[in-house]
C-alpha cells in the first residue's frame, strides 16, 4: 500500500485502490471464477477396543434372541384357546413332582391375561434397549 503526502506534509493513505481490489475479489466470488477453500474440519475418530466391540455386539445379539423367545412365547399363549366348557385346564409343576391343576375357565383367563400383559410389557422394554443399544 502506498501513501501520497499532500502539499500540507500529512500523509494519505490510499483506500481507493483497496477497495476496488476487494470489490474486484468479491465480484469473482459472487460470479464463481474463483473458489475460496473452505476449511475442512478433521474429526478424530476415537480407537475402538476390538473385543469390547465384539462383546457389545454379544450382548447385543443376546437382547434379540430374548426378544424372539418372548415374541415365540406371546403368539403361543395367543394361541392358546380356552373354552367355557372342561376342555381346557391349567397345570404348575414343581420339581419335585407337585402340581396344580385346575380347569377353572376363569382362572385360566385371569392367569393368561396377566401373564400376556408382563409379556408384552418385558418385550417392548427389550425393544427399547435395543433402540437404545450403541455399538
Amino acid at each position: 500500500m502506498e501513501t501520497k503526502v499532500k502539499a500540507n506534509g500529512t500523509a494519505k493513505r490510499q483506500t481507493a485502490t483497496v477497495k476496488k481490489d476487494v470489490q474486484k475479489k468479491l465480484t469473482e466470488q459472487a460470479i464463481g471464477k474463483t473458489v475460496v477453500p473452505e476449511k475442512k474440519e478433521t474429526v478424530e475418530k476415537p480407537v475402538i477396543n476390538l473385543d469390547d466391540r465384539i462383546q457389545k455386539f454379544e450382548k447385543l445379539k443376546g437382547l434379540a434372541s430374548q426378544r424372539e423367545r418372548l415374541a415365540e412365547t406371546l403368539t403361543s399363549l395367543t394361541k392358546f384357546n380356552y373354552n367355557q366348557d372342561d376342555s381346557s385346564s391349567f397345570v404348575l409343576r414343581d420339581s419335585s413332582n407337585l402340581e396344580f391343576k385346575t380347569s377353572n375357565t376363569n382362572l385360566i383367563k385371569l392367569v393368561t391375561s396377566q401373564l400376556q400383559s408382563t409379556l408384552e410389557q418385558r418385550k417392548s422394554e427389550v425393544e427399547e434397549q435395543i433402540v437404545q443399544f450403541q455399538l
